[in-house]
């Protein structure tokens, strides 16, 4: 292969034909990297030049380009004309008639707009595209290779804190992990139009020039280093002179690559463990209570135990000092402990924090009790920590998870008093005694066999939180532990690097009251009740609480699977929502029923005619639901023994007929409001009546309202 990157795409050729044909002089780097990036894509090349089709303009100028090429203004708005004469030259070339042409114009027209917002996205943002940017936007001549390596050199002896900033809301991890993956397609393209140069060559010839060099003793390594040599040089060329050479070499800190962010496995890892809590990354977690001001986070960087070790150079023995050297130490760490900014100081924080998740065991009670329970590794616990809000835990309690323990539900995720007295984490871990494990856990009664089973559990689990309290991002005192303020911002920054919703409280108390009910709904009940009050609080006090229940209302009547109606409500009532706006929800259609249930509970008067029969019914069928799903479990466990039940669960047909003896119009009348509630439980729990049912009038009835409740449901399955 030649050395040369001048791929055969007719660029000359086309530029000479466009400026005698059409009178235009077109700006060669964006014609070069249009024909190029076509022909990489695979496009027929008889015509002279790579022949445009829909499929492969919306690919190239969607995907490609933007990633690629670091056009300025004047080159995006000569996007339309390069495209036309394209089209045009293809058509002079007898190789598109006047509908195939017509067709391609109409195609051009349509995705030039989303090829300019694609240039503009900050997701499509490169290492050598940003500092292309950068250096033009300083007046350097992109072209001049002396001159982009000077601005390089200037620019990386500015203090970090001058340096500008990447748009938001991108990471430096975000632009290594495009820059990565574009590298390597370019590559990928490089390579497989070699072996259709090998295999099929085209008429026009092969697109990349090939001579006998590759009769090499080691022909397979020197074709690959070819390959990126090329895709460096086109690099280049879209960017700026000499630009790959000066990020891989001496400026290399400029542009880290991945194995420098060791935080992205971390963020992998954080993403897995919300999809299997919220199963979409976009939902979102509470915000932590306590975050510390950008200031302060170098100094607490400093005072954490591990970070100091790596970064003073006390990491001498064989087994920290791996660790050291793949946070940067020494090497560009040392300046960002010494005066980075609160962003690299969390960067560097996170890859501290990360690599020393990876080194700690699981925390489980050894081989002779792996039948008994699961292990807690490292990342679970911080993401547990994080998802509880930040707020405390209970070192036993969490314990009880391996042990297969059911703890008080209302104790599972409440917070945990930090004693003023007790041990930090450097004590030894000691399982409560016997009585105090009984009111953490809400499990009356338990002894000290009881707590002599938890303890290997627990001491295993202390052990993971100890370690990680070395990196400062974690406490434990007593059996009390958990997240830092400074712990909580660089789990916060590794979980936005991940792409998962992670708002600070300001963001989440910006919120209007449907995202607020939405987002509360899967959180933690006294993390949640404590957004609800600071939101209600944030947003007026009394009319915000109001507005919450009118949310509330108007989400579950669209859309009942994405809200949990008695989960919200179990939150506002911890949330101590005024009795005022409980009495105001009383006539609402559709959350009337909980609102006078939630009455009822404070024990506080209010009448069941207050209600309107539509939001009775909305409540009620929550009831049957649930009734419905025991009947399913004695099902399912009956099936799982030996032999059929000797009588047929009926906890739902005794519950329908109870409610229908005092329903206005009996069973008939609540089965048309059971489908009028508009739910998706509506169609089972009236399918599972019309099923078995013993009185045939309700089956018949029941038939025939849950034809009527399945045509809603069906459409809401296909909207979603």
């Amino acid at each position: 292969m030649t050395q040369s990157a001048a791929l055969n795409v007719g660029l000359q050729d086309f530029l000479s034909w466009a400026e005698q044909e059409r009178g235009t002089a077109l700006p060669a780097r964006t014609a070069d990297a249009v024909l190029t990036l076509l022909a990489l894509r695979g496009a027929d090349r008889r015509a002279g030049v790579p022949e445009p089709t829909p499929q492969l303009l919306k690919q190239v100028l969607h995907d490609d380009a933007p990633v690629l090429l670091a056009a300025v203004q004047a080159e995006l708005d000569a996007l339309p004309d390069v495209l036309t004469a394209l089209v045009d030259r293809v058509r002079a070339a007898g190789r598109l008639n006047a509908k195939r042409r017509a067709r391609l114009l109409d195609a051009v027209d349509d995705l030039v707009p989303g090829a300019r917002s694609a240039a503009a996205s900050p997701w499509k943002l490169t290492w050598p595209r940003w500092y292309a940017s950068l250096l033009r936007a300083d007046g350097v001549d992109a072209d001049d290779p002396d001159a982009v390596r000077a601005w390089l050199a200037a620019h990386d002896a500015l203090p970090h804190a001058d340096r500008p900033e990447l748009p938001a809301p991108l990471h430096r991890a975000d632009v290594t992990a495009r820059t990565f993956a574009v590298r390597a397609w370019l590559t990928e393209r490089l390579l497989a139009a070699f072996a259709r140069d090998v295999e099929a060559p085209s008429p026009a010839g092969p697109l990349l020039p090939v001579t006998p060099a590759l009769s090499a003793d080691r022909p397979e390594d020197a074709l690959t280093e070819e390959l990126e040599r090329i895709a460096a040089t086109l690099v280049d060329r879209w960017s700026a002179a000499g630009l790959s050479e000066a990020l891989a070499g001496p400026f290399a800190q400029l542009a880290p690559g991945p194995e420098t962010m060791p935080h992205m496995a971390l963020a992998d890892r954080l993403l897995d463990e919300h999809l299997d809590y919220y199963g979409d990354s976009g939902v979102p977690l509470p915000p932590p209570q306590a975050l510390p001001d950008p200031d302060e986070i170098l100094g607490l960087l400093h005072a954490a135990p591990l970070p100091a070790t790596l970064a003073t150079g006390a990491a001498d023995d064989e087994e920290l000092r791996p660790l050291a050297e793949q946070c940067g130490f020494p090497g560009p760490a040392d300046v960002v402990w010494e005066s980075g900014t609160p962003e690299e100081a969390l960067e560097l924080a996170a890859n501290v924090l990360a690599l020393e998740a990876d080194r700690i065991p699981a925390a489980s009670a050894g081989p002779e009790a792996a039948d008994e329970g699961y292990d807690l590794d490292a990342v679970h616990v911080l993401y547990a920590l994080y998802e509880r809000g930040g707020t405390p835990g209970s070192v036993a309690r969490k314990a009880s998870d391996m042990a297969d323990w059911r703890v008080d539900p209302d104790l599972e995720d409440a917070p945990v008093d930090v004693p003023d007295t007790a041990a930090a984490y450097t004590a030894p871990y000691v399982t409560p005694a016997a009585a105090d494990l009984s009111a953490t856990l809400g499990i009356p009664g338990l002894t000290e066999d009881d707590r002599a089973e938890l303890d290997a559990h627990a001491r295993a689990l202390a052990v993971v939180v100890d370690r990680l309290a070395e990196t400062g991002c974690v406490f434990r005192t007593g059996d009390v532990y958990g997240l830092t303020s400074f712990g909580s911002a660089v789990l916060r920054y590794v979980l936005t690097a991940a792409h998962v919703a992670a708002p600070d409280l300001q963001t989440a108390l910006s919120w209007n009251a449907e995202d607020t009910v939405r987002a509360a709904q899967a959180w933690p009940i006294a993390v949640a009740a404590a957004e609800l009050g600071q939101w209600a609080e944030a947003h007026g006090g009394e009319p915000a609480w109001s507005q919450l229940l009118g949310a509330l209302s108007a989400a579950r009547g669209a859309d009942l699977p994405h809200v949990a109606t008695p989960a919200v409500f179990a939150r506002l009532d911890r949330a101590e929502i005024p009795a005022t706006a409980l009495r105001a929800a009383l006539a609402d259609p559709v959350i009337g029923g909980y609102a006078r249930r939630s009455l009822l509970a404070r024990g506080e008067d209010a009448p069941e005619d207050a209600v309107p029969e539509n939001a009775r019914a909305v409540l009620l069928l929550e009831d049957l639901d649930r009734a419905w799903l025991a009947d399913r479990r004695a099902q399912v466990t009956a099936g799982a023994g030996e032999g059929e039940p000797e009588t047929p669960p009926r906890a739902l047909l005794d519950a329908f007929d109870t409610a229908a003896a005092t329903w206005p119009g009996g069973s008939a009348g609540l089965l048309r409001a059971l489908a009028a509630a508009g739910a998706a439980s509506a169609l089972r729990v009236l399918t599972d009546l019309a099923d078995r049912h013993p009185d045939p009038r309700v089956v018949s009835a029941a038939a025939h309202e849950a034809k009527s409740a399945e045509t809603p449901a069906r459409k809401r399955k296909r909207a979603r």
